[in-house]
């Protein structure tokens, strides 16, 4: 009898800024993997794994509080700082399932939601995090495509934070031996993964998003923020709004 084939490994990219998400060169069908550690994706999925019914991401505040006049919960920030209309910052602490289990939940960020909305909707967008890399990583093997993790950075720059990320995720995608990469970006965040990780905490004080935070009082998450595996949602953009992928069981 004739074996089957071995199916061939998929691709790997890592952007590290939005401004180089035109520029990728992994060819359709391919998953996006979202990547904002500090602090929205974190936030995203922390939000569903206390029980939000679905979010949907906004790139604008006028979009914002015009959700927000529907009545509809609002979670919006600017440089860090919750806005006075929003219910919600940015903060993965402020959802619980009390607040949020449930309900729609409309997000907007300075970063984040905005890389977001440029995505074609052509692509699935996956919500990366350390609370969910290992599901994330089981995920993106049974779906099967190639694959561009694109980090927010801060306002289209390159960050410290996303590019860890970028690294630990795509070192555990190669462990799987499922993917392959001929990209420089891949190969220097993990590099530059495999330097902090050996003491994770100390490698982020040069991280100038968590002195943004610490400035304003707000980088009590941080050490849930890289604390792995801490739940097994796998948060997913339609293009319209973000489902979590683990309740469907795929």
């Amino acid at each position: 009898m004739q074996q089957p084939q071995e199916t061939s490994r998929r691709t790997l990219e890592v952007c590290f800024s939005p401004k180089l998400f035109a520029d990728h060169i992994t060819r359709d069908p391919f998953i996006v993997v979202l990547v904002d550690v500090l602090r929205a994706t974190t936030s995203i999925c922390a939000a569903f794994e206390q029980g939000v019914k679905t979010i949907i991401p906004v790139a604008t505040l006028d979009e914002a509080k015009a959700w927000k006049a529907k009545g509809y919960l609002v979670a919006s920030e600017q440089d860090g700082k919750k806005l006075d209309f929003a219910d919600f910052g940015n903060s993965a602490f402020q959802f619980t399932r009390k607040s949020v289990g449930g309900k729609t939940l409309v997000y907007c960020t300075t970063n984040g939601t905005r890389a977001l909305m440029m995505v074609p909707p052509v692509n699935t967008v996956a919500i990366g995090a350390f609370i969910n890399i290992t599901a994330l990583t089981r995920w993106l093997v049974k779906e099967n495509q190639h694959v561009v993790i694109l980090c927010s950075g801060w306002k289209n720059k390159f960050c410290i934070e996303d590019s860890l990320f970028a690294g630990a995720l795509t070192e555990k995608l190669l462990a799987t031996g499922h993917f392959e990469t001929h990209c420089d970006s891949a190969a220097a965040a993990v590099d530059l993964w495999k330097t902090a990780e050996q003491d994770l905490f100390a490698y982020l004080q040069k991280a100038a998003h968590l002195h943004r935070l610490r400035r304003l009082g707000l980088d009590d998450v941080v050490p849930y923020t890289f604390t792995p595996d801490t739940t097994s949602v796998i948060p997913v953009f339609d293009g319209k709004e973000i489902i979590d992928k683990a309740k469907t069981k795929l």
